[in-house]
């Protein structure tokens, strides 16, 4: 299993040179640049040539990645344009709002979606699946934005229950962590419901229950136990999707997560501060999508004994 480990490691590699280069293209290619912020009021074109020159914008953009990677190699991931601050302790202040809104959404899809979509399976063809059927399709067919909007209009403006922006209260984190939970709650719900109908029709279940053990207690220790495979998949990838910044989400709720960081970056054309905060998102992720697979392995005794093997 280490060799595993070092190997996903290893991987991340190539996928960070990669991402990191792609990043300062498309950036480079953008109209304008951090100068048009920086520049005073009234500035001339040779005082904003110059002051491109000192901040060696003026170089091209292979030179001026060439630059950053090889401060990335000593453990540097650069300054800010605007603000002037280290990128790294940048994003480490974003980053913790994320990973609460994220753990606090995926939290809540998992509570009720896979309850869920047992129950849907459980009862397949009937009205309740019908209208769990519906609910995925209507959780999947609106848009974040949209959602996250219609939630501050009914409970900030009219009926003035929770709070709409910010991270300043308690109950700050429910309109957001809603929002993007109910998308997650539809995809999740769908895969539950269509990974325990597979179960279901079994021969192990049906010998549980020519054993006479109780129908809840096959559904709940062996048909619920062998879904979660494809349902851990799921719910990892959400949760690497979420981390890595709900944009859309954090942008309305005016949520001071790494989505709306970056977004803020790209609107200034803080190339330094853009590309480090996606190296690391992409580190994160790859360790999130490393920690499911040998979640797995904690799941399914086959799957230990292949990694043992390899």
């Amino acid at each position: 299993m280490c060799r595993y480990i070092i190997k996903r490691i290893l991987m991340m590699i190539p996928v960070i040179i990669g991402v990191s280069f792609l990043v300062f293209f498309i950036m480079d290619l953008a109209p304008g640049d951090a100068i048009d912020f920086l520049a005073p009021e009234g500035a001339t074109q040779e005082e904003m040539t110059e002051l491109r020159k000192e901040m060696g914008l003026d170089a091209p953009v292979v030179v001026r990645y060439v630059r950053y990677m090889e401060g990335m190699l000593q453990g540097d991931m650069g300054v800010s344009y605007i603000t002037q601050r280290d990128v790294f302790d940048t994003y480490i202040l974003a980053l913790p709002e994320t990973v609460k809104l994220a753990f606090a959404s995926v939290l809540l899809a998992v509570m009720l979606s896979i309850p869920l979509g047992v129950y849907a399976a459980i009862h397949r063809g009937s009205i309740q699946d019908n209208l769990c059927a519906g609910f995925s399709i209507l959780g999947l067919s609106m848009p974040n934005f949209w959602l996250g909007l219609l939630l501050i209009i009914i409970f900030s403006l009219k009926l003035h229950w929770l709070p709409s922006v910010g991270d300043e209260q308690a109950t700050s984190i429910i309109l957001p962590a809603v929002t993007i939970a109910t998308g997650l709650m539809a995809t999740l719900t769908r895969t539950t419901r269509s990974t325990m109908l597979d179960i279901l029709g079994q021969d192990y279940l049906r010998t549980a229950r020519a054993k006479g053990l109780k129908e809840k207690r096959i559904i709940s220790v062996h048909g619920v136990k062998n879904a979660m495979i494809p349902i851990t998949t799921i719910i990892g990838t959400q949760l690497a999707g979420v981390l890595g910044g709900s944009v859309l989400t954090e942008t309305v709720f005016s949520w001071p997560g790494v989505g709306r960081l970056i977004v803020d970056s790209l609107n200034m054309r803080d190339t330094p501060l853009v590309t480090g905060s996606i190296i690391m998102t992409t580190v994160l992720l790859s360790i999130v999508l490393l920690a499911v697979d040998l979640l797995y392995a904690v799941i399914d005794p086959r799957i230990r004994v292949q990694y043992k093997g390899s």
